[in-house]
């Protein structure tokens, strides 16, 4: 009996322990589709000898052996082939391990910033004991589930627990990142690069792996190529005779079923090929019987006979042939390739083929409106998705979209992405979607009593109410709306969505998408673009409707019925959601006295900090508030999503460790190192606002100029210190009875009160604020 209740009693608290952890890792950023593929694994018996030497450096047992392995070379080597196939084995064979891949068509999901939340979610789901450590360090700080902040992801989400488990893990484990090129511009990922060859990464546990997988692009290997810690290998410089070898193998096995194609005829494609993968690949899919009009050798000889060469030029070459076997070049017939591939290539996130048809639909031009089918069906050799309705179009190979985009490797084939055309006409099929299928209730829920999390069946309903084009069009109208000039036309469509009960069912399909976050963003961008306009009412609209979203967002993306039962009631009565959209919903709850009349001076409450906040900020475009608190961080808040640079990069702040430090604003990471001088704790910082400069103030009773001239002035309990507008003054606070003004040249002096000490102060053009606590 006491066996069974100690039992009982160790399994419900393990049960009780598992309901905490998953409680805290629930919600954590997760990029739900850059894991492994399957179907991009090597084929069998082919880059034995590159996986052999992978491995072997996976499984090596000295403890000073490098932890991060860069495996580089030029579009086609098969790069992300070996990726796949490692992360498959690890994975084949019950290792711990992730795989995270970039994708360029998958850009605008900022990957970067989920990369390291992915890789802790995918490791706690893997081994229990880091599952525990991970659910630990977030029950202390649950923002940093969805913190965008890379580099603290790796101190708190990976190193941390890492060093609370360290020694317990048995087997390697193994971090597959496929693709770093295709992160986007070269700041998307120097963060990345930063933390991969810091010291942190050199002294990672002994049994874990890093396998990065990119072109060798300047930025990429220059941060890699001076860390110790790193091993380099090149898919360039693999031997000739083994490359040649495995791409025989692979040709011979994909047209095995063609009796023309024999011994000599696999030598001379893999002769051919210079060592591409993506170019055999491509010329199998040539030579394949999938076209009239042509024999199978007629084929052959085509692509055997075109001019030579050696990397991407080789690829062109090939990406010219494939394109002129399938799309004539009469004007009608590159028209509308030109506009399928402008579509494809300008989407946010790529789309399924219905969903790409029922958005073309409603395009403006008429010559537009055709079905994309008479184009793609005959494009599976460089586009997947093509044969099942249900799968996304994307290209097989990033090298494809690099062709197009360039006329003087495509030629008349040149697809113009940057084209503003294609975002206005997006931006019209978005809202021309929105306001025909979007209606209240969309998804029937039956009750308001549950949180959307709570809701039975609620992914089923989604996928059976909000089509792919729908979703898509939520998410991402506004986003085109900005790359696109002013049209009347097109602002009559967003006073259609903003200024009508649609934007209310708008936020319902949002909050139950976990999308509302992008309603705020689409709303700051509409406000933007009507400004220089006549649409005075559609952006007052819009500017309600933000601050609708400020006081009421947390309470719809939670709940949203309570959209309709616990927001639109207790809008402000003079506001136009409250006399325009209220009186359209009859069973609403009403106010009969004591409501607000207006909205609140305070629009939104941000609750992070776990201590006294002293210092807040906003960056020079309004966008971005910064805080600074006693808890010992510093956080950027996004305001539409401690002093800022003038130009809102950069963040300058001081704390008790009496040390100064710069950030980047956009990424939430120290830049250099931190600034060393002060003796006692810093209490006032601020840019000059060139940027040039830097001023501290500290009670070691010193004033600092950094990065200008090594200077301070001794005083007594300086408090704070600002720059003047043309960033040649500066103010001192000081114990005493005068404010002094000590410009580089120049010495003024201010009448002031007797204060014990001045904690705040800040200097316009013409006025000075202050605040201190008088001496009596």
């Amino acid at each position: 009996m006491q066996q069974c209740r100690d039992g009982v009693a160790r399994d419900t608290h393990l049960n009780t322990y598992r309901i905490f952890e998953d409680h805290n890792l629930d919600g954590m950023a997760y990029a739900d589709t850059a894991g492994l593929n399957t179907t991009k694994r090597c084929l069998d018996g082919t880059r034995t000898e590159i996986l052999r030497e992978i491995m072997s450096w996976i499984n090596d047992p000295n403890a000073n052996a490098p932890r991060i392995l860069w495996l580089h070379g030029q579009a086609g080597r098969g790069k992300s082939a070996i990726a796949h196939t490692i992360a498959s084995w690890i994975k084949d064979v019950g290792g711990l391990g992730s795989c995270f891949c970039f994708a360029r068509d998958r850009q605008s999901e900022r990957r970067e910033e989920k990369i390291l939340t992915t890789i802790a979610r995918d490791l706690a789901d893997r081994d229990p004991t880091f599952r525990r450590a991970l659910a630990d360090v977030i029950s202390n700080d649950r923002s940093l589930r969805t913190t965008p902040d890379v580099m603290q992801q790796w101190q708190r989400l990976i190193l941390e627990p890492l060093s609370k488990i360290e020694g317990t893990i048995a087997g390697n484990v193994v971090v597959v990142i496929d693709a770093l090129d295709e992160s986007g511009s070269v700041g998307s990922r120097k963060h990345i690069l930063s933390l991969l060859t810091s010291t942190e990464a050199a002294r990672l546990p002994s049994n874990f792996r890093i396998l990065l997988t990119s072109r060798p692009l300047s930025d990429i290997e220059r941060a890699l190529s001076a860390a110790q810690h790193v091993k380099m290998t090149s898919l360039d410089n693999i031997p000739a005779a083994s490359a040649e070898c495995d791409i025989r193998l692979y040709v011979s096995s994909e047209l095995a079923h063609l009796p023309e194609i024999g011994t000599t005829e696999v030598r001379n494609i893999t002769g051919k090929s210079n060592g591409l993968f993506e170019w055999a690949r491509l010329a199998c899919e040539f030579i394949e019987p999938n076209k009239p009009g042509r024999t199978i050798m007629e084929r052959y000889n085509e692509i055997m006979t075109r001019d030579t060469g050696d990397g991407a030029a080789l690829l062109d070459v090939m990406y010219r042939t494939i394109l002129e076997d399938l799309v004539p070049t009469d004007r009608v017939t590159l028209a509308r390739f030109r506009s399928v591939m402008r579509q494809i290539m300008s989407t946010f996130v790529p789309l399924r083929l219905d969903a790409l048809n029922e958005m073309r639909n409603y395009f403006p031009s008429e010559e537009d409106r055709f079905d994309m089918t008479i184009i793609l069906e005959f494009m599976a050799p460089l586009l997947s998705g093509i044969s099942d309705k249900y799968s996304i179009i994307q290209p097989l190979h990033a090298s494809f979209y690099d062709f197009l985009h360039d006329h003087s490797r495509s030629g008349v084939y040149c697809v113009d992405a940057s084209n503003t055309g294609i975002h206005s006409s997006l931006s019209f099929a978005s809202l021309h979607t929105l306001h025909n299928n979007l209606k209240f209730n969309i998804c029937g829920l039956e009750s308001s009593y549950c949180r959307n999390d709570q809701v039975a069946g609620l992914e089923e309903k989604i996928n059976s109410h909000i089509l792919p084009s729908l979703s898509y069009s939520c998410h991402h109208w506004a986003s085109h709306l900005r790359n696109t000039e002013f049209d009347s036309a097109l602002g009559r469509l967003v006073n259609d969505l903003v200024g009508s009960e649609r934007i209310l069912f708008w936020l319902e399909a949002l909050s139950l998408l976990g999308g509302l976050q992008h309603a705020t963003r689409s709303l700051s961008i509409t406000i933007t673009w009507l400004q220089v306009n006549s649409f005075g009412d559609t952006m007052a609209r819009a500017q309600e409707g933000l601050k609708f979203l400020q006081h009421f967002g947390s309470v719809i993306s939670c709940s949203t019925p309570h959209l309709y039962i616990s927001a639109l009631p207790f809008a402000p009565s003079t506001t136009m959601i409250s006399r325009e959209l209220v009186p359209r919903f009859s069973c609403l709850a009403s106010m009969f006295m004591g409501g607000p009349k207006e909205w609140p001076v305070a629009q939104v409450a941000m609750q992070r900090h776990t201590s006294a906040v002293w210092s807040v900020g906003f960056s020079s475009d309004g966008k971005r508030i910064v805080s600074g608190s006693a808890d010992k961080t510093v956080r950027v808040w996004d305001a539409e999503r401690v002093g800022f640079s003038s130009d809102g990069k950069r963040i300058v702040s001081g704390s008790d460790d009496k040390t100064v430090r710069v950030w980047d604003a956009e990424r939430g990471v120290q830049i250099g190192s931190p600034l060393k001088g002060h003796t006692g704790l810093v209490q006032s910082v601020g840019f000059s606002p060139d940027g040039k400069r830097i001023v501290s103030s500290s009670n070691d009773k010193t004033l600092r100029v950094w990065n200008v001239e090594a200077w301070a002035a001794h005083f007594q309990n300086v408090a704070s210190v600002s720059f003047n507008i043309n960033g040649e003054d500066y103010l001192v606070a000081r114990y005493g009875s005068s404010l002094n003004q000590l410009p580089f040249l120049q010495h003024t002096q201010f009448a002031f009160h007797q204060s014990l000490h001045m904690h705040c102060m800040i200097l316009s053009n013409s006025l000075v604020a202050f605040i201190g606590m008088i001496r009596t």
